[in-house]
């Protein structure tokens, strides 16, 4: 059987695809490796801004990414809260606004979270979460945060997976410390 033009072209036109599929592979996966090398973190999460963040050991920064501890990080897994990643878990590590230090009054209640007298907006803990599963909040009370700990939370968006659901954070969880770079 012969081969026409149109089928060397077509065999062509497909190898010629593939390769800037492969080669725009490797160029990300280089990006991807670059951003960790230079601690830039890429957030997609609904809980802060969409963007790059830069990671340092800063404590003034108010943004942190630490991996949870158990069991809310496998049932974060679980649930599809957390994509893969680079924790110990497999899974990737939460990025959130620190709102409670060491010393402040913290107050969880069906309203939402309070620091030191002042109710921080979109942090009333939901009863289902966006699947319809049902979804069980820290107990409602006011706690005092202690030393190696800090409360965090999202007032960017109420259905951020944070210290409503899961109390204080040890710091000894924190990867980084972040500032917004790009953000939309």
């Amino acid at each position: 059987m012969t081969r026409g033009l149109s089928d060397s072209f077509g065999g062509t036109r497909f190898k010629c695809v593939r390769r800037i599929v492969l080669l725009a592979g490797l160029v990300v996966f280089a990006l991807f490796e670059l951003f960790d090398v230079f601690g830039i973190r890429i957030n997609s999460s609904p809980s802060l801004p969409l963007g790059l963040y830069a990671a340092g050991m800063g404590a003034q920064m108010d943004l942190i990414e630490f991996c949870p501890a158990e069991p809310f990080a496998t049932f974060a897994i679980v649930r599809g809260y957390r994509d893969d990643g680079n924790c110990v878990d497999g899974a990737a590590p939460l990025l959130k606004p620190i709102v409670a230090r060491p010393g402040d009054v913290v107050e969880l209640s069906e309203r939402g979270i309070a620091v030191n007298c002042r109710l921080l907006p979109r942090t009333a803990p939901l009863h289902r979460d966006s699947q319809g599963r049902p979804l069980s909040h820290w107990p409602f009370g006011q706690y005092r945060v202690s030393e190696g700990t800090l409360w965090v939370a999202s007032s960017y968006n109420d259905r951020s997976f944070d210290s409503r659901y899961f109390g204080p954070v040890d710091q000894r969880l924190i990867r980084g410390h972040l500032r917004p770079l790009l953000t939309q």
